[in-house]
């Protein structure tokens, strides 16, 4: 029987007297699972990218142009490396918070969300977790402020799903190591004062090693022409028996699992990220369609609108909500790299989708920019297939759940 202490409860519904209504915009009430601390670090985060990053994007897309001094910006609001311990100049924030941060930045372009990622995850990251200690005291404060931007070499140009095959090599020289070889599709190469390299040794063994601007032999090219991620720089990396000091190897790792350890961070925030995109696609869509009107009435008061909108709303709900416990079993020291590789494929896969319904609800304004959701639209692109593609995490997927490694005939 209810008391006054006991709340009433509908038969019918099975709902508490004090329960809070359903929120369209976050339907599972993400909000109520965060920290006072995560809450005020993501509304600060959001005020920054809406004041300053918003109103710069329309042109910088455009232009192909990246405004470099936005990673001092974000180095003044804590967001570099943000993970990372107190004593390097970071906010030692927990893995959820950058999530946040992520879907915040990528809320007005992944190409920003890029150039924040590859800085904390692919370049601060591995310094710290890899390096020495006079390493991290020498890089990861100038990397924390913007001060310096940092680059992460993989990719090749005839290596990118299998980084395995790599052909740079570093040959043992009195000193330290002369690197060869070249790397592509390297976001921030161009601007780069610290380059993260992974190479092979003489003897094959993959190792990692921090290149700095003006050694002889090394050059940056920038690629020309992206139509996606044109707000942030993409280059390439050459080197020419570039000679990098023994002291510049990061000693803590060899093999693959290094640089996968990398990517497992970034693919992480890419998952936040690429719902953030996708929300601003949705509520977009639904801005438009409940502005335009045709015969008579919002193009929003029509069932397959509300469908669309419908299935965007699901998608994302469940999406942040993977991303969440992802994130917190991550700052718990649980998080499997299966369930990166899960939340990347799906998020990214679910946000290009949603991007290009919206497109097409827009009508003929969906191709304008000023919309805004053709960039997203040809961001995703990319996003759907950098870091592991859309494909390669299925394998991913399919090897935990067979036992079979299927990447490649002779496996």
């Amino acid at each position: 029987m209810a008391t006054a202490a006991t709340p009433i409860k509908s038969a019918a519904k099975g709902i508490s007297a004090d329960a809070k209504p359903f929120d369209w915009e976050d339907p599972f009430f993400l909000d109520d699972q965060l920290t006072e601390e995560e809450i005020a670090i993501r509304d600060a985060a959001r005020d920054y990218c809406q004041d300053k990053l918003m109103t710069r994007v329309l042109e910088a897309n455009r232009h192909e142009k990246f405004h470099r001094e936005i990673m001092n910006e974000m180095g003044a609001l804590g967001l570099l490396g943000s993970t990372l311990p107190e004593k390097y100049g970071c906010a030692g924030a927990n893995y959820t918070t950058y999530g946040l941060v992520a879907r915040e930045v990528e809320r007005v372009d992944s190409g920003y969300r890029s150039a924040m990622s590859v800085q904390s995850s692919l370049v601060m990251h591995p310094i710290y977790a890899y390096g020495t200690e006079e390493q991290r005291m020498k890089y990861l404060p100038k990397l924390a402020t913007g001060e310096w931007v940092g680059c992460f070499g993989l990719t090749e140009p005839d290596h990118g799903s299998d980084p395995g095959g790599m052909k740079t090599r570093a040959v043992t020289v009195p000193g330290g190591y002369k690197v060869s070889g070249s790397k592509m599709w390297i976001t921030n190469s161009p601007i780069a004062d610290v380059l993260v390299i992974w190479a092979k040794l003489d003897g094959g063994a993959i190792r990692g090693f921090i290149l700095e601007r003006g050694m002889k032999g090394l050059e940056t090219p920038k690629i020309e022409g992206k139509f996606s991620l044109r707000a942030s720089v993409t280059g390439g990396i050459m080197m020419d028996e570039v000679m990098v000091p023994v002291e510049n190897m990061l000693p803590n790792v060899a093999g693959l699992g290094g640089p996968f350890g990398c990517l497992n961070n970034a693919r992480y925030g890419i998952a936040w990220g690429a719902m953030g995109a996708a929300e601003f696609c949705w509520k977009q869509a639904r801005n438009y369609t409940l502005d335009r009107k045709q015969f008579g009435r919002p193009l929003a008061a029509n069932q397959l609108i509300q469908k669309k909108l419908a299935d965007m709303q699901t998608e994302i709900a469940l999406g942040l909500q993977a991303c969440m416990r992802v994130g917190r079993l991550k700052d718990a020291g649980h998080a499997q790299p299966e369930m990166i590789s899960l939340i990347k494929r799906n998020n990214c896969g679910k946000a290009l989708d949603i991007a290009r319904v919206a497109r097409d609800m827009h009508g003929g304004n969906g191709v304008s920019d000023e919309y805004h959701v053709i960039r997203h639209v040809m961001n995703l692109e990319a996003v759907n297939t950098y870091e592991g593609t859309h494909d390669v995490h299925a394998l991913i997927l399919g090897r935990a759940m067979t036992g079979i490694q299927a990447f490649s005939s002779g496996a």
